[in-house]
């Protein structure tokens, strides 16, 4: 039942593709483990599970490990894309393309010059 509740984080999970991942039930508390490839992927995942069980829910218990702590995110870049949008989607602030810019200055010479495809480091902030 309780995997039932919850079981759009399970497939939330599944299109990230968390490795070495782990889901049982005990005594009506679901108990997931894996581990997501950045930062923003645990965290998409940890807003999933209070959007269904609410700010404290008792009925999960989760433990997601992060693959690279190094940066929050990778992102590649998509057709139409500029990195006020990219940092607006990541950070909320637009303002913020500046520190995705300095992160990448080994691929990017102008913030105005992006490129489809081109993969991009979201810093930790």
């Amino acid at each position: 039942m309780v995997r039932a509740k919850y079981q759009n984080v399970l497939d939330l999970g599944e299109s990230l593709n968390i490795q070495n991942g782990n889901v049982t039930e005990e005594n009506g508390v679901l108990k997931v483990e894996g581990t997501a490839a950045t930062q923003y992927e645990k965290n998409l995942l940890w807003d999933k599970i209070k959007e269904t069980g609410g700010d404290n829910p008792t009925d999960i218990m989760a433990n997601i490990k992060v693959a690279d702590e190094t940066v929050y995110a990778r992102h590649t870049v998509a057709s139409g894309e500029t990195l006020g949008k990219i940092a607006k989607h990541y950070y909320g602030d637009a303002m913020k393309y500046k520190d995705i810019f300095a992160a990448n200055s080994d691929i990017l010479k102008n913030p105005d010059m992006i490129h489809p495809d081109q993969e991009l480091i979201i810093p930790n902030l």
